[in-house]
């Protein structure tokens, strides 16, 4: 029964997501690039993540940095992109940037890449913001003009997307999630060995052009 439960949520939540990128605008979650096979097990902490059927394409969005650089997540080709949305009057992201901080520490070793996307209107209010909150190196972009609406909605904070090593959609979580639980870390690890480099590879062959 919680098993089933489970896939029930996760489908609404898949379901959902699509239905509001439909309705603002962010059409390109529709554009399906392959099939992503046998999904990996899910500790419980991951139970909110939803691991699409098949990976979406999308489009090349720029954000920029603190210095006002322009910024694309192509820069990180070749590793599985993890791109969490957040706001500094948003609560619950408060409480997942310090995991995610300390996340992104243990997965140096790992072909994944961390990157937070702050949604605020005034980005040169930030840094004092995460210094005062002892966050003062955890680097952020920002799209104070909700660029990322292109892609997917932004209606929900914290919301995580997860991007294969080629920048296809393929997975997201919306709402809080547990980043400290050490099962979290080996959940990331398993998405980065499937979505990049060989195996990723593999997973493209399988589908029929």
């Amino acid at each position: 029964m919680r098993l089933l439960m489970m896939l029930i949520g996760a489908l609404f939540a898949s379901s959902a997501l699509f239905a509001s990128a439909s309705a603002s605008g962010a059409g390109n979650l529709q554009h399906r690039a392959y099939h992503t096979g046998e999904a990996i097990a899910k500790p419980m902490v991951m139970t909110g993540f939803v691991e699409l059927s098949r990976a979406r394409t999308i489009p090349t969005i720029e954000f920029t940095d603190i210095d006002g650089k322009p910024r694309k997540l192509n820069e990180y080709k070749g590793k599985l992109v993890v791109l969490n949305l957040w706001a500094s009057w948003c609560a619950p992201c408060l409480r997942e940037m310090p995991a995610l901080k300390t996340l992104k520490r243990a997965l140096a070793d790992a072909p994944i890449e961390i990157v937070p996307l702050s949604l605020d209107d005034d980005p040169s209010a930030i840094p004092a913001f995460l210094e005062r909150h002892g966050l003062a190196d955890y680097v952020s972009w920002f799209d104070p003009g909700l660029k990322v609406e292109a892609i997917m909605p932004a209606n929900v904070v914290p919301a995580t997307y997860v991007f294969d090593g080629e920048g296809n959609l393929i997975g997201f979580v919306r709402g809080f999630l547990d980043w400290s639980d050490k099962e979290s870390e080996a959940f990331l690890r398993a998405l980065g060995e499937k979505y990049t480099g060989v195996q990723l590879q593999q997973l493209k062959a399988t589908t029929p052009s």
